[in-house]
């Protein structure tokens, strides 16, 4: 195959260092494992194997999608895989742990911080379906035709499933008059 013949993302990709890789997407990736899976420790586990196995099949990425949406795929992928296996079934988290030196500051207990909290709890309670395409619009920023290619399914169902979402949002806030 000719260079010209290349999409530009799978000349240039092969390049790129998993170091690179890591810093570029690095938290992209890690946040959206955490929604999907609500817990730090699986997001930091499938986060490293997300990029391993990006790393090890570089050469398989096509160019069809972006670099990200190609890794937030490999992402839910892997979440899924972590989800079906019977440890992960059984595995109930201990819960959000802070280590020494990560102690909250004293503006992420005010009350602005609080209400923000309170709207990724509701945002965090919604259906898988829901919840997810959320977080690809408010967290990584994703076009509804890179979600749409990401979850493969069709732009009008991401359109509907972000529309549901946000109402449920809304209908949530109201409940709770934030």
């Amino acid at each position: 195959m000719h260079s010209e013949e290349l999409p530009y993302a799978v000349a240039y990709v092969p390049a790129m260092t998993l170091r690179e890789m890591m810093e570029t997407y690095g938290s992209d990736v890690w946040h959206y494992a955490f929604f999907l899976t609500r817990s730090r420790e699986q997001a930091d586990d499938i986060s490293q194997e997300v990029f391993l196995k990006a790393y090890k099949n570089i050469g398989k990425y096509r160019g069809h999608s972006t670099l990200k949406t190609w890794l937030l795929t490999i992402t839910r992928n892997t979440a899924f895989s972590f989800r079906r296996n019977s440890f992960w079934r059984r595995f109930t988290p201990l819960g959000d742990r802070q280590g020494p030196g990560q102690a909250p500051s004293a503006e992420k207990e005010a009350i602005g911080n609080q209400y923000a909290n309170r709207i990724w709890e509701i945002i965090m309670a919604l259906p898988d379906k829901h919840r997810e395409v959320l977080v690809l619009d408010i967290q990584q920023s994703l076009s509804i035709a890179e979600m749409s290619a990401l979850l493969g399914v069709a732009q009008g169902t991401v359109k509907s499933r972000l529309a549901r979402a946000r109402e449920k949002v809304k209908t949530a806030m109201k409940e709770e008059d934030l």
